[in-house]
């Protein structure tokens, strides 16, 4: 049998295996599936639609010495697919959540640690580590055992290689992978399949070559993409990921 609390909020038609643990204050939406054996503690808000594997635990309380037992959530959008042992922690006082989108593939043995925010529609491989305060744009592919260091972001349509590990940002649209870590090039297969046309994806290849190639000083190169690279999102989505960046992008 599974225990669930009874100040636990839980939505119409969802199917909690044996073994399972809900603690209180604690909600959950409509449609889920919790197969057996998944810990469900204080603090964790799902949305509906999931499928959560057995030995997962969501909301249990940060691995971070500064945690004093703050207020705090860790949140799952709608249907995602969270495989065997994933944890997800709640949040510390730095933003009060951990936050997981929805229609991601969060494979075995992924951690998600405080404070995290993993976007919508994300495949993250098998024993990948998400340290804490993280950004996962939308759309990103992280491969298996990737080690991504703290206050890092993944810009999205990216793709990394297994066993990539890396303490800067990683630039969307990009191929991140080797040791140390670099930029490999476009993701090009990625945003074919995304429905990227040829002429969007050259703008995005030049503004990159601009960047990196020129040997222009940063602002410089950001100010000649902006004269020579025709607008459009893509183009200024690259630039704002760079100026917003505080550790330094992978290159």
């Amino acid at each position: 049998m599974a225990f669930i609390d009874p100040e636990a909020k839980i939505g119409e038609n969802c199917e909690i295996g044996p073994f399972c643990f809900i603690d209180k204050n604690v909600e959950i939406g409509d449609n889920n599936v919790l197969m057996n054996h998944v810990t469900v503690l204080y603090g964790a808000r799902i949305g509906n639609g999931n499928t959560i594997f057995p030995g997962a635990v969501i909301g249990a309380v940060p691995q971070d010495l500064k945690f004093r037992g703050e207020e705090t959530t860790a949140e799952v959008g709608d249907n995602n697919k969270i495989r065997e042992n994933v944890t997800i922690n709640r949040g510390t006082a730095a933003k009060g959540r951990t936050k997981v989108g929805s229609g991601n593939l969060l494979m075995e043995s992924v951690h998600v640690a405080h404070d995290a925010t993993v976007g919508d529609d994300c495949i993250i491989g098998n024993g990948t580590k998400l340290a804490g305060e993280i950004v996962v744009d939308d759309h990103a592919i992280i491969s298996a055992n990737v080690l991504m260091h703290q206050f890092c972001r993944v810009g999205g349509y990216t793709m990394v290689g297994g066993g990539t590990r890396f303490s800067q940002d990683v630039l969307p649209y990009s191929m991140c992978a080797r040791e140390p870590a670099a930029y490999c090039g476009l993701n090009i297969v990625g945003l074919r399949r995304r429905g990227f046309s040829n002429e969007l994806i050259e703008n995005i290849h030049t503004t990159y070559r601009i960047i990196l190639q020129s040997g222009l000083q940063l602002a410089e190169a950001l100010q000649k993409v902006r004269e020579e690279v025709p607008a459009s999102p893509e183009r200024d989505y690259i630039i704002d990921f760079i100026e917003q960046s505080k550790r330094g992008f992978v290159h």
